[in-house]
């Protein structure tokens, strides 16, 4: 009996720890780019004590959006990590959907030294959110993908959180997360600082998860 012959399309992506193993890899570039952005003040303009102080104090805001991208960065490949975990198996959709997501995620330390070089301006903070809006959206798609394909496991290990219910909370997350950080950056009519504050105080409720009830919904 000849043996049928198995379609590539059906055999490549297949594989979950390809898939975690290069975002590790992509991440972990990506925030290592972000600290490149934070230039040493040059020596020919240091000749004093007081000159060092004002060239730092000049980098506060390389600072700030190298503080604000490496949380992003930091959540996003939590929330990743998390959907991995959900997947029995990986297939080539769902891989060329991760590497659409690692595409954007590469655009962030762009969009952040565009936002530290021109952080008053209102074009530079729209840019950097628009590439946290994409990059939220292609998490999300890859989510619906794996449910809708059947990628997710039914049953959760002792001691887990059932897939559907991670599946739902992973939602909410997203959705919620992403109208917070439009509602901020919505807030630049006014002045760009009041958009980084609050989108690093939503930045920071997602790192720390702090013990609130309402806080812990969102």
């Amino acid at each position: 009996m000849a043996r049928r012959p198995t379609h590539y399309n059906q055999t490549a992506g297949q594989s979950l720890e390809r898939i975690g193993g290069l975002s590790d890899g992509i991440f972990a570039v990506a925030m290592t780019l972000l600290v490149l952005g934070i230039a040493v003040p040059a020596g020919a303009a240091v000749h004093s004590e007081q000159d060092l102080g004002s060239a730092l104090l000049n980098l506060a805001p390389s600072l700030v959006a190298y503080g604000m991208s490496f949380l992003t960065l930091g959540i996003f490949w939590v929330g990743q990590a998390a959907q991995i975990r959900l997947l029995i198996r990986s297939d080539r959709h769902y891989t060329w959907l991760n590497l659409a997501f690692l595409m954007f995620v590469c655009l962030l330390p762009f969009t952040t030294g565009l936002l530290a070089r021109f952080i008053e301006y209102r074009v530079a903070l729209v840019v950097y959110w628009l590439n946290i809006l994409v990059v939220g959206a292609a998490i999300l798609v890859n989510l619906e993908y794996a449910v809708r394909s059947g990628l997710v496991r039914d049953a959760a290990d002792e001691g887990e959180v059932p897939p559907r219910v991670a599946v739902a909370a992973m939602r909410r997350r997203v959705y919620i997360a992403q109208s917070l950080y439009a509602f901020a950056t919505v807030l630049c009519v006014i002045n760009t600082y009041v958009s980084i504050t609050l989108i690093v105080l939503v930045q920071l409720n997602y790192a720390i998860a702090p013990r609130i009830p309402l806080l812990n919904r969102l």
